[in-house]
């Protein structure tokens, strides 16, 4: 008699307690208690509750979204935002150093092999004993410098060559991250392997080991497009250009600072020390990329390494099917970027030696100041390019450009003279404006989803620039030294007409059909 009044309560909807269950055929039926959460209605506070905790709680930490096992584990610096600007800050700070030191090391081996006594091992302003531009034994210690120049560059670019586009489309998938850290790492591995030779007087053709190993893990050309790369991963199209301008100003600062740095205390202390410092800068390299840096591709995925699909997809960006006018486009930008590159790496590459010998015979601080003054141009560029746009198209300010560095080179052909080789570097203030546009309209000719592959491709063309720059000039200043010294920079300024010719054509015929289109419409 019971069961009634305690049935009365869960048959109505009375002002008390909402019963849990109901009488069903004379046995009790649980009914399942509501969700607070999912009834909603009639419970503002219990909605308003979750939101009040998530404004109360702590944020999340800055590297909790990055990509990786288990959401972290491994250390990490505090950062806002990701910056790729260091590593490559760092990169070329090393290989500057490294670069000149190497030449000069060479010169004073050799030299004091054969027994001569010239400006890289005495540091004088003369050229020391018997010094003079018909001296045998000057020449043939300037040959000799440069054929093993040219072993050692050889041997690295080469192996770069197909490392590069190896590494390159690879990181699309496993992230950039891999491949900014194994290339400064084989820069660590050929300084240290440098300063075995220099400790134990090895021979010199253990340069070549280390040069070969560095290749094998990218070289610097790997850190150079991977970190393009990487600011083309976490950029928009509107800041991406500002991005990469800051990334070709830490060209010019970085390089310019480590060639004063290493003229001086070459001089002061003489080799080793200045090598110690390029094996830590590019172990601080590695280790930067390593834990100091966020991952920049969003969808990572396992992916085979040693597969020719990485090849083919570079190969693919020209011959795809699509507009044939962008594919000629593509074609001859592609070209243009090449002649200019190649005169680049080749002028530099020789600039050591030319100023070594007589009749500049400078020491290595002029050494320094010289490859800082090469490297200024990178910022006198693009102050050059920013302020130009403001009345210029781009086509023209590349064309402004290779006038400079044509100008630049035929002055430099003729220096006699500390003055006037210092006017030829002044010449190419604006040198550098050509390859930002260049680059800015090869990016535009590619959909979004084809920009990694672009950048593999124009490492492709970095790493044939180097091949060919190093086997041309390093074989034609040598030829050469009887009868002009300076002709490997006359042949430079003669081939970058070419390019000039290709850009101006370019623009000229893109303005044509446009009238055409418009009197048609008419």
């Amino acid at each position: 008699m019971e069961a009634v009044p305690r049935s009365a309560p869960a048959s109505t909807g009375g002002s008390g307690r909402r019963a849990c269950g109901a009488w069903g055929g004379g046995v009790w039926q649980p009914r399942p208690r509501p969700s607070p959460v999912r009834s909603g209605r009639g419970l503002p506070p219990l909605r308003l509750l979750p939101l009040r905790a998530a404004r109360r709680a702590p944020p999340a930490p800055a590297m909790a979204d990055s990509p990786g096992p288990a959401g972290g584990g491994r250390p990490r610096c505090p950062r806002a935002a990701p910056a790729v600007e260091p590593v490559l800050f760092l990169g070329t700070v090393a290989l500057a150093l490294q670069a000149p030191l190497c030449t000069q090391y060479l010169w004073d081996r050799l030299g004091a092999e054969l027994g001569y006594n010239g400006s890289a091992a005495s540091g004088a302003p003369g050229c020391g004993n018997a010094s003079g531009a018909g001296d045998p034994r000057q020449q043939e210690v300037e040959t000799l410098a440069s054929h093993w120049n040219l072993y050692i560059n050889l041997a690295g670019f080469f192996v770069g060559l197909f490392s590069v586009t190896l590494f390159g489309p690879w990181s699309d998938s496993v992230g950039r991250r891999p491949t900014l850290i194994l290339p400064a790492v084989g820069m660590a591995l050929q300084a240290a392997i440098y300063l075995l030779v220099m400790y134990l007087r090895l021979p010199v053709g253990y340069f070549l080991l280390g040069r070969i190993l560095c290749g094998l893990m990218g070289d610097y050309n790997l850190i150079l497009a991977s970190c393009f790369a990487y600011v083309a991963d976490i950029s928009d199209q509107r800041s991406r250009t500002f991005r990469v301008a800051i990334l070709e100003a830490c060209l010019g600062m970085a390089g310019m600072l480590a060639s004063i740095i290493g003229g001086q205390w070459r001089k002061a202390q003489g080799y080793i020390n200045p090598f110690w410092l390029v094996f830590a800068v590019s172990l601080a390299t590695a280790l930067y990329a390593a834990l100091c840096l966020q991952e920049s591709v969003k969808e990572r995925k396992p992916a085979k390494l040693f597969t020719l699909s990485h090849y083919v997809s570079v190969y693919r960006l020209y011959v795809a099917p699509g507009y044939q006018r962008s594919r000629q486009k593509l074609a001859l930008y592609s070209l243009t970027f090449f002649l200019i590159v190649t005169i680049h790496f080749g002028a530099r590459d020789i600039f050591v030696l030319y100023e070594l010998s007589s009749p500049l015979c400078w020491g290595s601080d002029l050494i320094g100041y010289g490859s800082a003054a090469s490297y200024l141009t990178y910022l006198s560029s693009l102050a050059g390019l920013r302020a130009l746009q403001l009345c210029l198209e781009d086509t023209w300010v590349a064309e402004l450009g290779l006038l400079s560095n044509i100008s630049g080179l035929v002055v430099i052909s003729l220096a006699s003279t500390t003055l006037l080789m210092f006017t030829g570097y002044g010449i190419l203030f604006l040198s550098m404006a050509a390859t930002p546009v260049i680059r800015a309209k090869l990016s535009k000719l590619v959909d979004e989803k084809d920009q990694g592959a672009l950048f593999a491709s124009v490492a492709c063309v970095e790493g044939l620039c180097s091949l060919v720059a190093t086997g041309v000039f390093n074989s034609l200043y040598p030829a050469s030294l009887h009868f002009m010294k300076g002709f490997p920079f006359l042949f430079g300024a003669i081939i970058l007409l070419v390019p000039a010719a290709l850009v101006g054509w370019i623009e000229i015929s893109d303005t044509t059909p446009e009238y055409g289109h418009f009197t048609d419409a008419s």
